[in-house]
């Protein structure tokens, strides 16, 4: 008897199915209709889904160093770079904050749900581009924990293809989170490599531009795109720092 085989290309396009709803969903609710920005997340959510096992790891020991570090209780809990709330504990921040302020360009429809499923109704989205600045923080005295979750390198990836200074960008976000109330916690991608299938590392960049970043408290690999994802040749890992300023 043959077997069947699996069906590849429906689960294409199941999934297509899923990101076309996805990106609809957060249009209709979304305070910036920017379709750029919305297709951007609703393709990092789908990567995030491909690569679930990989980023485990990395997810784990994020949300880890932030439950170590994050006061017992306080008034109100910043989180920088929220996006799909995988390397945050969101529900060990609504239990210990009266408010939790998620601060991201844009937040997919599938996470607001999740949120609301579980019943977190002190989560409050903000749509803001923190390339901008974090001014808006430091005058804020219920503030009582600040965490820019993996987000410090983007910021200068997006600066650096818009033509600005990515180096300015990354030292100012750094001098905004010094400068904000509360207890601060870093977490992001300081570099990476792109290692071939023989373990050798042909590249390594620096995501950082050259901006010295304080002692990091926790170190630890991030296969951001394991093989096959963007070649079957090779991996791209990036190298995670942990740091409380």
């Amino acid at each position: 008897m043959s077997r069947s085989r699996p069906n590849r290309s429906g689960s294409r396009d199941g999934a297509m199915i899923l990101e076309a709803l996805n990106f609809a969903a957060t249009w209709a609710v979304s305070s910036r209709r920017r379709a750029g920005e919305i297709n951007s997340s609703v393709r990092l959510w789908a990567r995030a889904r491909r690569c679930a096992r990989d980023w485990a790891s990395h997810e784990t020991k994020c949300k880890a160093f932030i439950r170590t570090n994050m006061p017992e209780r306080g008034g109100v809990a910043a989180v920088l770079g929220s996006g799909l709330l995988r390397d945050v504990p969101v529900e060990d921040l609504a239990r210990a904050f009266r408010e939790v302020r998620l601060f991201d360009l844009q937040h997919l429809a599938s996470v607001r749900l999740r949120a609301r499923t579980k019943g977190m109704t002190n989560l409050r989205f903000v749509q803001r581009d923190l390339a901008e600045g974090l001014g808006f923080l430091r005058d804020d005295p219920e503030i009582g924990l600040v965490i820019s979750a993996n987000l410090l390198s983007q910021l200068g990836v997006a600066a650096d293809r818009n033509g600005a200074d990515a180096a300015a960008v990354i030292a100012g976000h750094l001098e905004g989170l010094r400068a904000a109330p509360g207890r601060r916690l870093l977490l992001t991608d300081v570099g990476f490599g792109i290692v071939l299938k023989d373990g050798s590392v042909a590249e390594r960049h620096d995501l950082m531009h050259g901006v010295a970043l304080p002692e990091p408290t926790e170190t630890w690999p991030w296969p951001v795109s394991p093989y096959g994802e963007m070649d079957p040749g090779y991996k791209a890992v990036h190298d995670v720092v942990a740091i409380g300023l």
